[in-house]
């Protein structure tokens, strides 16, 4: 049985090129292809970009820069306006207190003056409020060195200190001025009144005296002449005093009223 090959023997195959002699000439080939398909693949990216920037969200390509101005200190109507001016926008508005600055005036910006930004750049502004606000304490009932402890923790001075007649013991804060719980400006002073204890007048003898000369007598004493009554006496000289209310030796407050009994003839 004869069997027919379709195919020349191996040995008659001939290459259609010499592949040794036809690499330089493959590789260029492969070379020119790749550097092709960057070229297409940058100038897609660049056309894209450009779309975007120009027709999608149109903006400048190359944004300016702008140097941001100094505003610290200026009134904030002058220093909104300073912003807007330079190409910028302004972020916010806050207010805070400051010791120094007057209120109303911008005391922190954020970026800092003298940075350099790009246009549109929104710019954070903080306003003064004006010294910090601070209520009086309450601090009546205490000792003098302990209220003045407290009023200085709260952030206020003690600026007098006024002693004055009281039931209350000796040295106890009987109120401040202005009162407690009113709000002042941080350092501010508080005038601090202390008792001085509970008065201790003497009312003194007045038996024997004319009308004129008690009443002199008790003004001096810091006391008021009160009622004057008459009575018939026989071992009195008319017209002098002969009995009082409260009776001499009494410890009495200031202004206390004395009454008096006059002599009157039989």
């Amino acid at each position: 049985m004869e069997i027919r090959r379709r195919f020349a023997p191996l040995r008659s195959w001939k290459l259609p090129l010499h592949w040794p002699g036809q690499w330089p000439r493959l590789a260029a080939l492969g070379r020119r292809r790749t550097a092709t398909w960057v070229l297409a693949g940058l100038g897609a990216l660049l056309a894209g970009y450009l779309t975007a920037a120009l027709v999608v969200f149109p903006a400048p390509i190359l944004p300016s820069r702008q140097e941001i101005p100094r505003v610290l200190g200026m009134p904030t109507a002058e220093a909104k306006s300073r912003i807007v001016a330079a190409g910028l926008r302004v972020a916010g508005d806050s207010m805070e207190s400051h010791p120094h600055v007057a209120a109303g005036n911008i005391v922190w910006q954020d970026p800092p003056p003298g940075t350099r930004a790009i246009e549109g750049t929104r710019v954070t502004l903080v306003t003064s409020a004006g010294p910090a606000k601070v209520p009086i304490p309450d601090v009546a009932g205490y000792d003098l060195g302990l209220a003045r402890a407290f009023v200085r923790a709260a952030g206020l001075a003690v600026s007098r200190v006024e002693v004055v007649p009281a039931p209350s013991p000796r040295g106890i804060i009987m109120l401040t001025r202005p009162q407690a719980g009113a709000v002042l400006t941080a350092g501010s002073g508080v005038v601090l009144v202390v008792s001085e204890g509970a008065p201790t007048i003497a009312v003194p003898e007045l038996l024997g005296m004319s009308t004129e000369d008690a009443r002199n007598r008790l003004e001096q004493d810091g006391l008021q002449m009160g009622t004057v009554q008459r009575r018939r006496t026989y071992d009195a000289t008319p017209g002098t005093v002969v009995a009082q209310r409260p009776p001499a030796g009494t410890l009495a407050a200031p202004g206390t009223v004395v009454d008096v009994v006059l002599a009157r003839s039989p």
